[in-house]
């Protein structure tokens, strides 16, 4: 899975904004957010993104 194809798809799918954001980090490969800001979805995305995973696109909608 490519960057774009990821964020299109979370994007028509309507996914979660936080857990997009996290998604896009984790994708690229950035520092996580500071810790007051880190929601659950936020994790969740990060971890996938950094993984390259659209798994759980779908659980976050």
């Amino acid at each position: 899975m490519t960057y774009y194809e990821g964020v299109k798809k979370m994007e028509e799918m309507g996914v979660n904004d936080n857990y997009i954001q996290g998604w896009v980090a984790g994708f690229l490969n950035n520092p996580e957010i500071e810790e007051q800001r880190k929601t659950d979805e936020y994790e969740a995305g990060y971890e996938d993104g950094g993984e390259h995973s659209d798994e759980n696109f779908a659980n976050f909608c």
